[in-house]
């Protein structure tokens, strides 16, 4: 008898797409599946004929063949699987393709039901002092820790689990259904594969305990807010036996007084006295370091004007070097002004010309300009 076209099978053109072709197969397979269909042969026959036309079109180039070259590309002298049950389509066959839509199919093997522990977070405050030297310091943590009485089986102590008599120690339970068998997790074990008689009176039988620890962190020169280190084994302990979770140490670094930090720069802004920016001079200002650093400030030098102090600022994590400081700076008006200061503020703004305020020239004229503009 000849084979229907696997096309015509999952009701598709043949020009049909990757993903025409997965929602096809998924909607007639489960119309068909054995699991709903329990004793009739004509709905696994038609399950059969659909996953069969499946794992040809959804492989590439098994596709291509079979375009090109029709059934037998894909079976007898094409190919034929060893062991195949019809067409070159053989039981496992079907589980692969059956799984790779729905899962859960024979071939898993049971891990004895271990789980990872899980990862635990740490958010830690520190200083921009604190990130420019290195820090080393201590934490304290509570996490769930493997049971020192029963170490970790959750059976009272002298006594051990036994494997489970449902599954046979394996953790997952088969049922036939048709041509293939579906493995479940065993409802006895709950996929431990092993049961305990006498329950650990530490543990309740969980095999883990809540624990304190301290712990040490390195924190290296140079990180970066909201950073983080993994200290490997430190989250909670696994469940039967499985590996210990990690410990993830959030940074987070705290707002400085004087310092903005932008990757490896450091801001600084500087108040400046009005005579000092007008008659120039040196300007000491503070380093992250800890030390002092001069700044050369040139006569008339303007509010917000910036300074670069080469390899002042933090250092580069991931690299070499260390990045600069800018110094920011903020001329300061006067105040609280004697009679004789204000007189000679007067005497100055007397004798003050236009080369004296150049941006303040420039502003001014543009303005003049705008209101002449407006009057034409």
């Amino acid at each position: 008898m000849a084979k229907r076209d696997y096309y015509e099978t999952l009701g598709l053109q043949r020009d049909a797409g990757e993903g025409e072709i997965k929602k096809a197969y998924r909607r007639l397979a489960m119309e068909c599946h054995p699991d709903r269909n329990p004793g009739d042969e004509a709905a696994e026959r038609r399950f059969k004929e659909l996953s069969e036309a499946y794992s040809i079109l959804k492989d590439d180039e098994k596709r291509a063949a079979y375009d090109q070259f029709g059934h037998a590309a894909v079976d007898g002298s094409g190919g034929q699987h060893p062991g195949a049950g019809f067409g070159g389509f053989s039981a496992s066959g079907f589980a692969d393709v059956f799984e790779d839509l729905f899962g859960d199919f024979v071939g898993r093997r049971n891990e004895g039901g271990a789980r990872q522990g899980a990862d635990l977070r740490y958010n830690m405050e520190i200083s921009l002092e604190d990130a420019y030297h290195g820090k080393t310091t201590n934490i304290r943590t509570t996490a769930a820790a493997t049971c020192d009485e029963c170490g970790g089986n959750g059976a009272e102590k002298g006594t051990t689990p036994v494997a489970c008599s449902s599954c046979q120690g394996m953790g997952k339970v088969r049922a036939q259904q048709g041509f293939f068998t579906i493995e479940r997790t065993c409802p006895t074990c709950q996929g431990a594969g092993r049961v305990v008689k006498s329950v650990c009176r530490n543990c309740g039988g969980g095999g883990r305990v809540s624990k304190e620890k301290k712990l040490q962190v390195n924190i290296p020169k140079g990180v970066e807010d909201e950073m983080r280190i993994r200290l490997t084994g430190e989250g909670e302990a696994g469940i039967r036996g499985g590996p210990p979770g990690d410990l993830y140490i959030f940074l987070r670094l705290a707002p400085h007084s004087l310092f903005e930090r932008i990757g490896a720069e450091l801001h600084c802004q500087v108040p400046l006295p009005m005579t000092q920016a007008v008659l120039g001079g040196t300007l000491e200002v503070p380093t992250i370091g800890g030390g002092r650093a001069r700044v050369t400030i040139p006569e008339g030098t303007q509010s917000g004007q910036q300074f670069r102090l080469r390899g002042k600022g933090m250092p580069v994590m991931r690299g070499s070097g260390t990045g600069d400081m800018i110094v920011q700076t903020k001329v300061e008006t006067p105040i609280n002004l004697s009679d004789e200061q204000k007189e000679l503020i007067k005497e100055f703004a007397n004798n003050e010309g236009t080369s004296n305020s150049p941006e303040a020239e420039g502003f001014f004229a543009k303005v003049k300009e705008l209101w002449d503009d407006i009057k034409d």
